[in-house]
């Protein structure tokens, strides 16, 4: 199982929303050239990237620090505003390894499709949902599609990779939502990377256990518990 620690951009720097919610933005670094060598250092193989600015307008706005976060070698996995193909191309230019289409997963199954065949495995699907229902652009709106139903989908259309995102638990250190993520595991064959809440390196081992049932539990996405020092990187990884 993968940990992927995350690095949220808003406007180059290093950020975390509470839930999603641009007015609740924490800034933890002006460079993430400094948190991504942290995590690297720490024994970190991945970095979840998600471009914030992207998400909310439609168009990646920062290749820029991709770039320095691709400097140091960490594998990149990254997410926002990637709904042209455009865009989806730049960021493998930018050495991004596997790309994450959320909104034009979910509007445009042709894409999608079309995608895939093009890029294979390096193509993934956020799944951010909100009491069962996706949440679209950034969080803003909100679909009719429920998230097993979406992630049943895109599963027929040929992705592998599903990264599964509960919005109520984003960044509020309470811990996962273990039930809905089980219930992901247990219904679709793609491999899940779960997303959302995790607060300490008890939720971490929780998610090791799963994966021991769960063989398609991929990986866990941290976030704000590594910016806030609730759990130490390098120890979880050295603990396997």
């Amino acid at each position: 199982m993968n940990i992927y620690p995350a690095i949220d951009l808003r406007q180059g720097r290093v950020v975390r929303l509470e839930q999603g919610r641009a007015d609740k933005e924490t800034v933890y670094y002006e460079d993430p050239l400094v948190p991504a060598r942290l995590w690297k250092d720490a024994g970190a193989e991945w970095i979840h990237v998600v471009d914030l600015d992207g998400a909310f307008t439609g168009h990646p706005q920062n290749w820029s620090a991709l770039k320095k976060i691709s400097s140091t070698g960490l594998k990149i996995q990254m997410g926002g505003g990637l709904r042209q193909i455009e865009d989806i191309e730049q960021a493998f230019q930018c050495g991004v390894a596997r790309v994450v289409l959320g909104t034009s997963a979910v509007e445009d199954s042709e894409f999608l499709e079309s995608m895939v065949e093009r890029f294979g495995s390096r193509i993934a699907v956020g799944i951010d949902a909100l009491r069962g229902k996706v949440a679209l652009r950034g969080w803003v709106d909100a679909a009719e599609w429920t998230a097993l139903d979406l992630a049943r989908q895109v599963t027929s259309l040929g992705v592998d990779t599903i990264i599964y995102t509960d919005i109520a638990k984003d960044g509020m250190l309470t811990g996962p939502n273990f039930t809905a993520q089980r219930e992901m595991l247990e219904n679709v064959p793609a491999r899940i990377i779960a997303s959302g809440g995790v607060a300490d390196p008890h939720d971490v081992q929780k998610f090791q256990s799963m994966s021991q049932v769960h063989r398609n539990l991929e990986g866990v996405i941290i976030g704000r518990a590594l910016y806030e020092g609730k759990i130490d990187l390098g120890e979880l990884i050295a603990a396997g």
